[in-house]
């Protein structure tokens, strides 16, 4: 089954909770699915792959824009600076990844697959 019907109804459901659209339809998701990229909304992805993905794009993004604007300029070593790197998308992975759990149990949302 195409994630399409599912994304339609889970979005639905979402703008029926009275939460804000940038909070479950945020740009960089809009632009996925312009891009053709299907991926279900922020709160119907599980704790594991969300950690995973909102770990991984912010430890990448936020280590190059440090290097190139204030480590390299300190002198500090690629390997402090990848462990820097690392450590920040950790934690906001998992905070990111909490946060979409908690808006999940708050708002009694049904699980992707059963959509």
């Amino acid at each position: 089954m195409s994630n399409a019907p599912r994304r339609a109804k889970a979005l639905a459901i979402l703008n029926n909770t009275k939460m804000w659209r940038s909070n479950y339809e945020p740009p960089l998701l809009r632009l996925l699915w312009r891009l053709g990229i299907d991926v279900p909304p922020p709160h119907f992805v599980r704790f594991v792959p969300m950690f995973a993905f909102a770990a991984a794009w912010f430890a990448s993004g936020y280590g190059l824009a440090m290097w190139f604007f204030i480590w390299d300029e300190q002198g500090t070593s690629s390997i402090v600076a990848a462990i820097l790197s690392c450590m920040a998308g950790l934690f906001f992975g998992l905070f990111m990844a909490a946060y979409y759990a908690r808006g999940r149990r708050r708002y009694h949302l049904p699980d992707w697959k059963s959509l």
